[in-house]
């Protein structure tokens, strides 16, 4: 029969036939044969099988054997023994007739063969003896690194007949761990969709046997991963692992992301080559379709590495990588994955543009090709991307050459609001990355979850952090700061310059200003002293000033040779706070903080004989507030002008800093707004003041700290309150009267004062600190002042002139010149003009506050918000319900009801949400409602300048320039900026991971630190406390009065 059938197979009768004559060989299976009839069948249909030359002699093979090994079950079992299978698989050799049989060389069709063997002896007993061979025989194949089909095929072999897996921990153990190496060297062998899709189920057949024992013996689970990182984390250079190991990853329980990625992160034996590695070929598997959860390891290892300040891992991994996700995009099977490890990456990369700009000539396409495709994922994929998009292009400003071809293609596209973009920014960024593992790196943290960044307290200069943190958060000057070309010029504004881009852009939570404190610190203020901020800003204003102009005079004019631009600059800055010369008039170009900063003022003195009056006008760059009386406030109108000057005491006039003066060579000839060098005692404040419990000269302490309660006026003024009484007619009498050139004799007079030219940005300086003879210090006023929100400023508008000015006031005229000299100075004006009022809203934009009870001592710091004249960030309000300031030969506002209304309307809107506070190296949210209540809540803490905007202003810089490419309001930077921004992040990273690696060496020794017992939670934000603002470290503060 066998010779009969075998010369059937082979001839060339047509195939029907074949067919029919095969059919009745296998009904003849059911004859009794002898063992050698039967066992020549086998190997007939053995050799048929593993040899034959077509599939039609293999499926006859297949036929033959099933049919006689099912009728003569015995002659087969003697047939399929050990020593056949061995010999199969081995792939050689073998005695007997059988091994006439036998294929020259392992296949998967020898796997099919035994596999059929396998499924007919299933009931006979020697089939124990066939899966105990097997058992040795699966771990030995899988370590000789058998290709793909042949391994998928012995998984398939394995699944179907699981008594042939590795029995025994050991055993097991081995068998996965040679599988992974086996999955690591597979290659697909072709590129056509076909043969890629065999290739995909074969890799996912070896996978699921994975699982499979993984899920039989929990305890090899951990040992194969541990391997599988071993390999692709080696940096063997001859070997890439294959792309396949992607696929186990889908088994991997996400339970266990946490211990392994912590693990992983801190074992001290995986060098940074081999991590960076890993990692980026754990990215290049987001290339493998149809495995799950590879993005969700990918951004968990991202985000293990930022929590222990691997930085540099992360910079190398994501500059090498980036490109490869982005273009993932482009295929639907892994977009999702692709897209989702893109955004981390991009976002968490905010210390450089590189990365977004490696792929940024890439955008345009992407979004072209995805946009003529109608389906709704890809409308889902386009809406967020471009959300990403736009949160990069937001942080990375300034790009124009880049950004237009993007814009143009995502311009119908969502875009996400810029709250919503801050929030996802700040909640991205390596630095903000919390792990359960930084409980003992907790010194080493980024940006505050405000986004904003504090100033290192460099010793005793808290004043210069909170005005410059003032002067950053008015969104106009610090756009117009940003937007100056100041390059290769070393000025005082170029250092200004230099560290609002710091404050925008750097990744530090604090940044030390060394450079700008050095140059703007007045020469008088001596190194690590207590000093006045208001006395600082207008020192730091003017020589901003006087440096712009004095440069551009030079400019104009030839240089000398022998000079660069670093001695020039020197030697202007040197020469500013004796420059004489007066403000550029009007037909002169303005400098930058003449145009945010200066306003004038007209002071008009009335005779009281003939009423003719002479006027004068000069510029301001803040206005001096003195506390009024009690009568003032009690009285709720101006009193009458009689009895004004006993109230206003002219010692004490409020002065008005006219706008970059003369700066005098020492502090001792200063007498300007707010100087506390030279204050001189007010009668119409109450007499007993605090004092500072540290005065060398106070005998009784106690009684200097008990009185703080005492001397907090029983009547709140409020802002408005105190500008009244700035612009109140005041009587010129007795000591005091007036030279009148007219009655050619002194008269009494009146004299007021009114703003005819309002600043974009209004400073008010509160007139705190006075000498207190008693204990020969500067004593601070506790008084609480209400602070409007919005307050609408009274200006003063020429309508019409009979005839032009007959004089003008000198510009040396000083406000503190009183009686004869003031007299002497003034000249009668022949004009006769018809003046209205106009209100011009302002809304408050920043509060410098003085913590302590002497000007010798305490803390500043400061509350502000972004407020732009397109009052973007500050809301809208209705003018009519603005807080008007009568001319003072009008009325004045009584009470305070119509402030609490207006303040109560915004308090209920995102206004009251936006304010920061920022305290030194501190910066936190807070609310309006905080800043109002701060000195009910500590007596101490007392707001002393305030920060004013007008709203509607015309020299406001557009949110967006012309090509609409200032995405987040600010203006892009210039190139050397952003190269040391970019520089100093990379450098603080480095930082970073260098102080976490130190502190986790030393963890197990660390010892956890405490708060001693007593500390006060509820600290005031001024406090001196753990909890306060200061840039000063450990319990110690004795011998500090500055924190």
């Amino acid at each position: 029969m066998e010779k009969i059938l075998e010369g059937l197979v082979s001839s060339t009768h047509p195939l029907p036939l074949k067919r029919a004559i095969v059919r009745r060989v296998v009904e003849s299976a059911e004859a009794p044969l002898s063992e050698p009839q039967c066992r020549a069948m086998f190997e007939l249909s053995t050799r048929l099988i593993l040899q034959g030359p077509d599939p039609f002699q293999r499926q006859v093979g297949r036929q033959v054997l099933e049919a006689y090994a099912r009728h003569h079950r015995a002659a087969f079992e003697a047939f399929f023994t050990r020593d056949l299978v061995l010999a199969l698989l081995r792939g050689a050799g073998g005695e007997g007739p059988a091994s006439a049989c036998l294929p020259s060389g392992l296949d998967p069709a020898v796997l099919d063969y035994i596999q059929g063997g396998l499924r007919l002896l299933i009931s006979c007993p020697a089939v124990l003896e066939l899966f105990a061979l097997l058992q040795e025989e699966a771990s030995r194949l899988v370590g000789e690194r058998p290709p793909a089909p042949l391994c998928a095929r012995l998984c398939q072999l394995l699944s179907d007949f699981p008594q042939c897996l590795p029995r025994g921990r050991k055993a097991a153990l081995g068998f996965c761990q040679q599988l992974v190496r086996s999955i690591a060297h597979f290659q697909t062998q072709g590129t056509r969709e076909a043969e890629l899709r065999l290739y995909v189920a074969q890799v996912s057949q070896v996978s699921g046997l994975l699982r499979s024992v993984w899920k039989t013996e929990p305890d090899t689970l951990l040992p194969s991963l541990q391997e599988l990182f071993a390999i692709i984390s080696s940096t063997d250079t001859s070997f890439e692992p294959s792309v396949a190991l992607a696929s186990l990853v889908q088994h991997i329980p996400l339970q266990m992301i946490t211990v392994l990625i912590g693990s992983l992160t801190t074992d001290p034996n995986v060098k940074d080559a081999s991590m960076t590695q890993a990692l980026c070929r754990m990215i290049e598997w987001l290339s493998w379709p149809l495995a799950q959860h590879v993005e969700t390891w990918v951004i968990a290892l991202l985000k293990g590495l930022a929590a222990v300040q691997k930085f540099t891992i992360l910079i190398d991994v994501t500059l090498l990588k980036i490109e490869l996700v982005f273009n993932r995009l482009w295929f639907p099977l892994v977009r999702p994955g692709a897209l989702a490890v893109l955004s981390h990456m991009l976002l968490s990369f905010q210390h450089s543009p590189e990365a977004f700009h490696l792929i940024v000539p890439h955008v345009v396409k992407l979004v072209k090709s995805f946009k003529s495709n109608s389906l709704p994922s890809s409308t889902t994929f386009l809406g967020q991307l471009s959300e990403l998009i736009h949160c990069m292009m937001y942080h990375y400003s300034g790009f124009p050459e880049l950004y237009e071809p993007i814009l143009e293609a995502i311009k119908d596209l969502p875009k996400p609001g810029e709250e919503k973009i801050k929030m996802i920014l700040n909640q991205s960024a390596w630095t903000s990355q919390s792990s359960s593992l930084q409980s003992c790196l907790s010194g080493f943290s980024g940006k505050s979850e405000t986004g904003k960044t504090g100033l290192i307290n460099l010793g005793n200069t808290c004043y210069m952090n909170s005005v410059i943190q003032a002067l950053f958060m008015a969104t106009d000057f610090r756009r117009h700061v940003l937007s100056l070309n100041l390059n290769g010029c070393n000025s005082l504004m170029r250092k200004l310059q230099h560290l609002f881009a710091f404050l925008a852009h750097t990744q530090r939570e604090a940044y030390a200003p060394r450079i700008f404190f050095e140059a703007s610190r007045p020469p008088w203020f001596a190194a690590r002293t207590q000093q006045d901020c208001s006395e600082y800003l207008r020192f730091l204003l003017d020589r901003l000033h006087e440096e712009e102009r004095t440069l551009k005079a030079l400019s104009s004019s030839e240089l000398p040779r022998d000079m660069n631009d670093e001695s020039l600059v020197q030697d202007v800055s040197s020469k500013t706070p004796l420059s004489t010369k007066p403000s550029p008039t009007a037909t002169e170009e303005r400098t930058l903080i003449e145009k945010m900063f200066r306003g004038k003022l007209q002071t008009s003195i009335c005779c009281s004989n003939c009423k003719s009056t002479s006027h004068k006008e000069e510029p301001f760059t803040d206005l001096s507030l003195a506390f009024c009386p009690p009568v003032f406030l009690e009285n709720g109108e101006p009193p009458k002008v009689d009895n004004l000057s006993e109230g206003k005491d002219t010692s004490m006039e409020p002065v008005i800093n006219a706008a970059f003066s003369p700066v005098a060579e020492t502090p001792s000839d200063i007498l300007a707004v707010g100087d506390c060098s030279e204050m001189v005692t007010n009668e119409g404040t109450p007499k007993d003041h605090p004092i500072d419990s540290d005065c060398e000269n106070v005998t009784d302490p106690v009684e200097c700290k008990d009185s703080l309660q005492k001397h907090v006026a029983e009547v709140t003024p409020s802002v408005i309150d105190l500008l009244n009484y700035f612009l109140a007619p005041e009587v010129l009498k007795g000591d005091n009267k007036y030279y009148c050139e007219k009655c050619a004799s002194l008269q009494n007079a009146e004299k007021t004062m009114q703003v005819v030219e309002e600043p974009e940005y209004l400073i008010l300086t509160l007139l705190r600190f006075s000498y207190d003879p008693k204990c020969h210090i500067r004593r601070k006023i506790l008084d609480n002042v209400s602070l409007p929100l919005v307050l609408e400023l009274p200006v003063k508008r020429t309508v019409s002139t009979l005839s032009p000015v007959s004089g003008v006031w000198s510009v040396g005229v000083e406000f503190s010149d009183t009686g004869e000299n003031l007299a002497k100075k003034l000249k009668p004006s022949g004009a006769e003009e018809v003046g209205c009022s106009q209100c011009i809203p302002y809304v408050l934009s920043s509060v410098v506050v003085h913590s302590g009870i002497s000007s010798e001592s305490g803390h500043y710091y400061s509350y502000a918000r972004n407020v732009s004249s397109s009052g973007s960030s500050s809301g809208s309000f209705d003018q009519s319900q603005g807080l008007a300031l009568a001319y003072p030969q009008n009325h004045f506002m009584a009470g305070e009801a119509p402030v609490a209304a207006v303040e109560k309307k915004l308090g209920e809107t995102e206004v009251s949400k936006e304010w920061f506070l920022f305290n030194d190296s501190r910066v936190t949210f807070t609310s309006f409602q905080s800043v109002q209540k701060i000195t009910s809540r500590f007596p101490k803490d007392t707001a002393y300048v305030l920060l004013y905007k007008k709203q509607n202003s015309a020299n406001a810089l557009n949110a967006t320039s012309a090509n609409g490419l200032w995405v987040n309001g600010d203006p892009p930077l210039q190139k050397d900026l952003m190269d040391a921004i970019t520089k100093d992040n990379k450098l603080y990273l480095q930082e970073q991971e260098l102080s976490a690696r130190t502190q986790a060496l030393q963890a197990a020794a660390a010892s956890c630190s405490f708060r001693p017992n007593g500390f006060d939670d509820n600290d005031p934000p001024g406090s001196c406390g753990p909890t306060g603002g200061g840039g000063g470290g450990g319990f110690s503060t004795i011998g500090r009065l500055v924190f």
